[in-house]
């Protein structure tokens, strides 16, 4: 509250300034109780968004750094058009003009009026003497009983569920640039038959996920119908698999992968992970350094100081150790290693009575197997960005879309974020990707091959 406002207050009635006042103590009492239920180690998906500290802003100067290459729209490879552009008379005084004198070439690309184009098909019953039943030729170019074009669904979902354009924008987008006149609801049925029709291609990638090398996972928050889900991601180098479930535990993780994983996981320090079994995990580093920065804001302790300075170091020189892995000789760098993994040891053994050391330590011994594979298998990453990057269009689709209204619009979600992420990350056209794969779903007999490659 601003000094002004609180004078203004005053100068109410008494009545009028008592209520006023006995209702803003109320509100205060509620935020000093979230406050006060909210611990360090809080998922920020579990916080009230006013009480999250306003982003950081970068201080980078726009465009490209000094002796980077420049930038410009290529050539076109053909030309469709041409124009010749004259002048009778002089623009400025009117003046007649005589003959050209001098000419330059300009090329400009644009986009053609769309008109939507309507088929009628004609689908011939051939008399079948084996099956003893009268069979038809499959319509490729849209969903059985459907009579919206399969590029169309297949475009507006590229729109809704990875671009993040909700259903209404995506109406009026529609009848504006294409005169097409088509309703939500008409929009998001088609979507659910069309993720009906993928699923198969969806469960596939899924169990590509699960055999993978290495894989990155994380979740965040999700509503349906306003109650709270949990979206999960699990995403390796050209796949993206994402489920939404009621569920953050260990029985989403179990569904994924059954109980053995045989790749690496890179994850945060979330519970549900620890019930897994894997091969090898590394937990992300940058939520032990965010960790230390939450208690920093409120321990100033001396015994926290110490403990804060020798974490971080140790953290930070494992990181400058892996940099420097090709520089380093093998026998120079398991040495190096092996100090590293000496130090924790004898970290994890401190003994201190601020409460925030002993959480860390705690967590730190729990752990101190999955610190450090990053240095034990090359091309693993001690950070998981990989997988918060994969989570960053969901999390913009959120705020947009609102979420899901039923369990059916929360797998069509699902389904389609995942096959349009997955095309996105292998350098494909998601929406002819996906359009190929729901001909080839439509006519078994197609001679579409389109087959998302597994992570190395």
């Amino acid at each position: 509250m601003r000094r002004d406002e609180a004078a203004a207050i005053l100068k109410l009635p008494e009545d009028q300034a008592i209520d006023k006042i006995i209702d803003l103590a109320e509100k205060a009492d509620k935020y000093d109780q979230i406050c006060a239920d909210l611990s360090p180690t809080t998922p920020s998906g579990m916080k009230p968004p006013y009480l999250k500290p306003p982003g950081k802003k970068r201080k980078r100067k726009p465009g490209r750094k000094n002796g980077h290459p420049g930038a410009c729209r290529p050539k076109p490879d053909k030309i469709d058009h041409y124009k010749e552009h004259i002048l009778c008379n002089c623009p400025d005084c009117n003046n007649c003009l005589g003959e050209a004198v001098k000419d330059y070439k300009r090329c400009t690309e644009d986009l053609p009026p769309v008109e939507p184009q309507v088929t009628e098909h004609t689908v011939y019953g051939y008399w079948c003497s084996t099956c003893q039943k009268i069979v038809y030729a499959k319509v490729t170019d849209a969903l059985p009983h459907a009579v919206l074009g399969l590029r169309l669904v297949v475009f507006t979902a590229w729109l809704h569920y990875l671009i993040g354009v909700s259903v209404n924008n995506i109406v009026r987008l529609l009848g504006v640039f294409a005169s097409f006149t088509v309703t939500a609801g008409g929009l998001t049925q088609a979507w659910k038959n069309l993720a009906s029709a993928l699923k198969p291609v969806y469960d596939d990638i899924g169990k590509k996920v699960a055999n993978a090398a290495v894989l990155n996972a994380d979740e965040t928050g999700w509503r349906i119908n306003g109650i709270t889900h949990w979206l999960w991601c699990f995403a390796t180098g050209n796949l993206c698999y994402y489920v939404i479930d009621k569920s953050r535990g260990s029985p989403v993780v179990k569904k994924v992968f059954g109980t053995i994983f045989k790749g690496i996981l890179i994850c945060d320090f979330w519970g549900a992970y620890n019930k897994l079994c894997a091969l090898a995990k590394q937990r992300c580093f940058y939520h032990l350094f965010t960790e230390l920065l939450k208690v920093d804001k409120h321990n100033r302790s001396q015994l926290w100081k110490a403990f804060r300075k020798k974490l971080s170091r140790l953290l930070k020189d494992a990181i400058r150790l892996s940099n420097r892995r090709g520089q380093l000789k093998s026998e120079v760098f398991w040495q190096r290693k092996a100090r590293l993994y000496k130090r924790l040891q004898q970290l994890t053994k401190t003994v201190s009575k601020d409460k925030d050391v002993k959480r860390l330590i705690k967590r730190l011994k729990r752990h101190q197997k999955e610190l450090f594979t990053f240095l034990e298998h090359q091309g693993v990453s001690p950070y998981n960005n990989y997988g918060e990057q994969q989570m960053r269009k969901p999390a913009i689709n959120r705020k947009i879309s609102h979420q899901n209204r039923s369990d059916k619009g929360a797998k069509t979600q699902a389904i389609l974020m995942t096959l349009f992420r997955s095309a996105e990350l292998q350098k494909f056209n998601p929406v002819e990707v996906v359009l190929a794969m729901a001909k080839q779903s439509i006519d078994e007999n197609a001679s579409v091959e389109i087959d998302f490659k597994m992570a190395a």
